[in-house]
């Protein structure tokens, strides 16, 4: 009865499963990788290392300290697939997989963390969700997994055409950009590749705009209509993407290490999939440190900004970004409220998103201080660019993650870890329980601006 009771108290919320979630997956990740049968050399990777790449892959990150086509065995490259599927769709979803298949009932508090899972707003038709999420995924790594194998087969054997076809498929789909290209070049050979541009920039674009978007797509055709988070979703991405290839258009056309050599359909598709995979993706058709100081400063501010809420993408999110934007214009026009597609936005929401904002900077400043004194000598533009990527999950790279010292690369993996987990689930995870408050201060007035 003791025992019963000691356990009914130790009941973590939502934002404590979450957490020790995804550090459990992290450290069997890293465990497998450090097998002498996971790397080629039949040694298996440093510990560090292993931590890393497995906080990289459970985090959808794609920042490697290690080549991963040429370091590690089939066995080392199915670990990091594995732990990018289930970092992608959250293990909370797999759980409830199996859970379904099992015939068994998924419990008030198993549908409650598969709400906080998914960021989302209810908790009413969660479970129907998560089957529906894995039937989308299925489905879109199948075709983009068939697509790219039958193109890799004009350059590769058949059997490792598939094998590298559905690889990038998974890996681009759960927007974590590791590759199996070699020599950290990840798809720079396919720069004027339309199809492989196009489906994989399609599998970036569907993995970052969020399930639940996906869902009210899937079921337009039954309702006929779209919530206000999809539509502002969808608004928001297509001005970052349109926005986003023409200024990147704009600032490479005359430069020689990137699209100048190309013709107009390849700097187009370049410049396109450039827009597209800082939305946390991190695979990449152009060489990262060739581009221009404003592409690379236009990237940082897209890693940042990421994906959107519910997707495979880290980043303060999409809908996070509009909010702000929407309250900056409000005081602008003085008006009290914020408001999209004639709905307003309560106010609760927009400190929310303040915070997020406000948090997500504050890491990326703390992180790009400490890599300052960690890795002396190194570039500071180099330094905020790997810092950024990390905390959006993005794994772009200007060359620095494979050089950091020891402890740059516990900071990179903290860094990585806070972005995935989000910055204020890890803060709920550590707080004490939130109490309402039963009194209110006197109103006070200060000078802004």
């Amino acid at each position: 009865m003791a025992v019963k009771q000691s356990l009914k108290r130790f009941s973590p919320d939502p934002p404590k499963v979450l957490v020790i979630g995804f550090i459990v997956i992290i450290l069997i990740g890293s465990i497998l990788l450090s097998f002498p049968i996971a790397t080629q050399d039949g040694e298996g990777l440093p510990w560090l290392d292993a931590l890393f790449t497995s906080t990289s892959a459970t985090c959808v990150t794609g920042l490697v300290v290690v080549d991963t086509g040429s370091t590690f065995t089939w066995f080392g490259q199915l670990v990091i697939l594995s732990l990018i599927q289930v970092g992608g769709l959250g293990f909370m979803t797999f759980a409830t997989f199996f859970a379904l298949i099992l015939g068994k009932r998924v419990s008030l508090k198993k549908r409650m963390l598969l709400q906080e899972s998914l960021n989302h707003l209810s908790i009413q038709g969660i479970v129907r969700l998560a089957r529906r999420i894995l039937i989308f995924t299925v489905i879109i790594e199948g075709v983009g997994g068939v697509l790219l194998s039958l193109r890799f087969a004009y350059d590769m054997p058949l059997g490792r055409a598939i094998y590298f076809g559905f690889f990038h498929a998974i890996s681009n789909f759960n927007n974590a950009g590791f590759d199996l290209m070699g020599e950290f070049k990840s798809l720079t050979d396919y720069a004027e590749d339309p199809l492989v541009t196009l489906v994989v920039a399609g599998l970036i674009t569907l993995g970052g705009i969020g399930f639940i978007v996906m869902n009210e797509l899937f079921e337009y055709r039954m309702t006929r209509r779209l919530s206000l988070h999809t539509k502002v979703v969808l608004t928001m991405s297509a001005i970052l993407l349109v926005a986003g290839t023409l200024l990147i258009l704009f600032f490479e056309w005359k430069n020689p290490k990137t699209i100048q050599p190309l013709g107009a359909t390849g700097k187009f598709l370049a410049s396109f999939y450039q827009a597209v995979t800082p939305r946390t993706a991190g695979s990449n058709t152009l060489n990262i440190p060739d581009l221009t100081h404003p592409t690379l400063l236009l990237t940082i501010y897209l890693m940042f900004i990421g994906a959107s809420p519910g997707s495979t993408g880290g980043g303060i999110k999409t809908t996070t970004t509009a909010t702000l934007l929407g309250a900056v214009w409000s005081q602008i026009k003085g008006k009290e409220d914020v408001s999209f597609f004639r709905h307003r936005i309560v106010h609760d929401l927009v400190y929310k998103a303040l915070t997020v904002t406000v948090a997500g900077l504050l890491l990326v400043t703390c992180i790009t201080m400490c890599l300052t004194i960690t890795e002396q000598g190194a570039d500071f533009f180099m330094i905020l660019f790997e810092a950024t990527s990390a905390f959006g999950t993005v794994g772009l790279s200007m060359g620095l993650t494979p050089e950091l010292s020891p402890l740059g690369r516990i900071l990179i993996i903290f860094t990585m870890f806070a972005g995935r987990v989000g910055t204020l689930t890890i803060a709920f995870a550590l707080a004490r329980k939130r109490r309402k408050d039963h009194y209110q201060y006197p109103k006070g007035k200060l000078m802004i601006g």
